[in-house]
């Protein structure tokens, strides 16, 4: 099974973790099942970027970005060219190194 390695973030992962993941999972749902409490405001419905990592390693082993994907990025916080929403980006067979950034747009956490 390909491996993720997260870097460490200060708040979510502070020491980096390095877990196996299944082919055709979503790095979210991966996260999440490790104890990685990545936002995801839109429950992986695509709506939303709260769920925006970057991939440092690996990032052509993923399926491309739909344009739907492409468009929400482009209103992400801190948006690089291997950026991906983490509920789209599936892990094919390659280890991936996962950056999480530092703040995500969160309207509706932000109102409260």
């Amino acid at each position: 099974m390909p491996n993720i390695i997260f870097l460490p973030h200060e708040e979510l992962c502070p020491d980096g973790l390095v877990i196996e993941a299944e082919k055709g999972m979503n790095i979210l749902d991966a996260a999440l099942e490790n104890g990685i409490e990545l936002e995801h405001a839109c429950d992986s419905q695509s709506a939303c970027t709260t769920c925006h990592v970057i991939i440092r390693e690996g990032f052509d082993s993923l399926k491309e970005a739909d344009e739907i994907e492409e468009d929400l990025l482009d209103m992400a916080w801190g948006l690089e060219a291997e950026s991906r929403l983490s509920c789209q980006a599936k892990i094919v067979d390659e280890d991936l190194v996962v950056e999480i950034p530092k703040y995500t747009i969160n309207l509706a956490k932000e109102k409260h």
